[in-house]
């Protein structure tokens, strides 16, 4: 008989209890392509028709999701490119609470429509009680787009030549802004910029000044810029863009703006990112005055830039909720850092793994805090070992140094530790040690 005529047909395969439960976790569309490709190859003879569904089972993917969970040793808190903020538990515990049918617009007492995202307003207001009206769209630039649109649009901004930065991926502040409708009126230079600049600037068609915290580089040397409390003496609403998204001062961080304080200096509106420095999902924040932020939810664009119930249901968590993931990784102790790559270290050498302990600078990220140094410390292994970590299971995200990986304890978790070793060890026999490892 020729074998294969023992090829299963594609219904029978799917009907195996093997992969009944693949087709509830990643849909029949899927898991029948995974079959198909094995029956092709049961056909080219490369594998045994017995063996076509558990060749299927492993040709498919963990999860629906093409995103796949990684490791961030790099010691960046906030990576963008790997997704900024990670969430909290509470926050993780509230998107699966909000995944269903949901009371988002719906007031369960009176069976009426009610206001959507009115819980996490009212954590908003109440983390910033110097706001007198606050919003969530769904990211910072949004925001800033709201205000410029509602506020100023077919009218003038001014704003700072020393402020008109470039944020991810090329897009520049001052294409996002004209977009809008918005003209720019440009005062100073690059590296000074005085209250007389904007003074002469404003006018009948001035919209707004703009102050823009300048979160991804410094200017340093012979500098002057115009702070948010002279700004607000002007005869025009200043609008502050301070862009991480941290709400109150911080000790940690005494140079990074924060909402309460420019609301307290004077200003109209502060805009600013839910998943950066706040630990939370991708969200834009308002917050303002009453009038003004209402003007802005009143807004036609506003309805365009509304958030999910998903980024809603996080958000309120991570304002109402326990200390996030991002707050630990900053505050974390130094020396129980050390501690944990001694420890971590010991172990791979223990079994034959080339592995040091060393030191490590760590910093903010996500454009957030720049100059900032977060003395850190790491596993340090052969530079070679990074592309082979990337591409494991799960993905360790590194950082390679003066010929040396290093993997920064700062953003994981101890209970990590188990978990990045293992890791190590699947790699340990694929890649050449070199000479060792040196800090």
């Amino acid at each position: 008989m020729d074998p294969r005529r023992l090829i299963p047909r594609t219904d029978a395969a799917l009907a195996d209890p093997q992969l009944a439960g693949a087709v509830e976790r990643l849909g029949r569309p899927r898991v029948k392509a995974a079959v198909v490709s094995a029956q092709a190859r049961a056909r080219a003879g490369l594998i045994p028709p017995a063996e076509v569904v558990a060749e299927a089972v492993r040709g498919l993917p963990p999860r629906a999701t093409s995103l796949r969970p990684v490791l961030n040793a790099t010691g960046v808190v906030l990576h963008t490119n790997l997704g900024r903020a990670v969430l909290s538990a509470a926050a993780i515990e509230a998107l699966g609470a909000a995944a269903g049918a949901t009371d988002v617009e719906l007031d369960l007492e009176t069976g009426r429509r009610a206001r959507r995202g009115r819980a996490v307003l009212a954590a908003l207001a109440a983390a910033v009680p110097d706001a007198g009206g606050v919003h969530v769209v769904n990211n910072g630039a949004a925001a800033l787009v709201l205000a410029a649109t509602a506020l100023a649009a077919g009218r003038e901004i001014v704003v700072s030549r020393g402020e008109l930065v470039e944020i991810g991926d090329g897009f520049r502040l001052p294409d996002l802004l004209e977009s809008t409708g918005a003209r720019l009126r440009e005062v100073g230079t690059t590296n000074r910029t005085t209250l007389a600049d904007y003074r002469s600037a404003i006018g009948p068609s001035t919209g707004f000044v703009l102050k823009v915290h300048p979160s991804n580089f410094v200017v340093t040397g012979f500098t002057s810029s115009v702070d948010v409390a002279a700004l607000a003496s002007l005869e025009a609403p200043v609008v502050v863009d301070i862009g991480s998204g941290l709400l109150t001062p911080s000790s940690l961080l005494p140079a990074e703006p924060d909402a309460a304080t420019a609301l307290r200096a004077g200003a109209s509106l502060v805009t600013a990112s839910g998943d950066k420095l706040l630990g939370g999902p991708q969200a834009g924040l308002l917050l303002g005055s009453a009038e003004v932020v209402e003007r802005l939810r009143r807004h036609p664009l506003a309805r365009a830039l509304r958030v999910d119930k998903l980024t809603l249901a996080a958000l309120e968590a991570t304002l109402t909720g326990p200390e996030t993931p991002t707050a630990t990784a900053l505050h974390v102790d130094q020396t129980s850092l050390r501690v944990r790559a001694e420890t971590l270290a010991a172990a791979l050498r223990a079994d034959g793994i080339p592995a040091e302990a060393g030191p490590s600078d760590g910093v903010v990220g996500g454009g957030g805090a720049p100059g900032v140094v977060l003395p850190s410390a790491a596993v340090v292994l052969p530079a070679a070992w990074a592309a082979p970590l990337r591409a494991g299971d799960p993905p360790v995200v590194g950082r390679v140094e003066h010929g040396a990986l290093l993997l920064d304890l700062r953003c994981l978790p101890p209970a990590a530790d188990d978990i990045l070793r293992a890791a190590v060890h699947t790699v340990a026999d694929t890649v050449p040690t070199g000479d060792g490892c040196t800090s």
